[in-house]
């Protein structure tokens, strides 16, 4: 299987008012894992949101850049979306199947939000998918607390077959 790293909207902007769960950490693993990539030759894709003028993540200023520690180099992948699927509205496919890529392994922001629906997408788009389980991240809510959004999606995607889920030291072994 040839193999593609996402990593989807980790970006200036989801840092500044509010921390996301063990952000910072979040950060590392997924450096560690494009680090991995890199060395493995693996295609890699950076997905970045552009929420429009008005939003946080608006193209153009500092919080839509990705952020420092996962710098895209010049010739890896950055595609912009502007909706919570990494495929809606993208040619995202098109590099994926022109890279000949069977499996993609995710990892990035929100859980519930982009990450969830980038894993059912690829699924539905006959992709093998692997999770990094602790390469994923969000914000506590009113109803419940990121630590178990995060778990709740690990566990929903992994027992209804979207994806495998693993740790990012367990991914890409050379």
């Amino acid at each position: 299987m040839k193999r593609a790293l996402l990593i989807i909207d980790v970006q200036k902007g989801m840092f500044n008012h509010m921390q996301p769960y063990q952000g910072a950490a979040v950060v590392q693993r997924l450096a560690n894992t494009l680090s991995k990539a890199r060395a493995s030759m693996t295609p890699i894709f950076f997905i970045q949101h552009d929420g429009g003028a008005t939003s946080p993540l608006a193209r153009g200023t500092e919080n839509f850049e990705i952020v420092d520690d996962l710098t895209p180099s010049f010739d890896e992948t950055v595609i912009v979306k502007q909706h919570c699927s990494a495929f809606q509205g993208t040619d995202l496919i098109d590099q994926l199947r022109a890279a000949q890529v069977d499996e993609i392994i995710i990892g990035g922001m929100q859980s519930e939000y982009c990450v969830d629906t980038a894993v059912r997408g690829a699924f539905e788009r006959g992709f093998a998918v692997t999770l990094l389980a602790d390469g994923h991240t969000t914000f506590d809510t009113p109803a419940l607390p990121a630590e178990q959004i995060i778990a709740h999606h690990n566990h929903t995607l992994e027992s209804g077959n979207f994806a495998k889920v693993t740790n990012s030291r367990d991914v890409l072994t050379i």
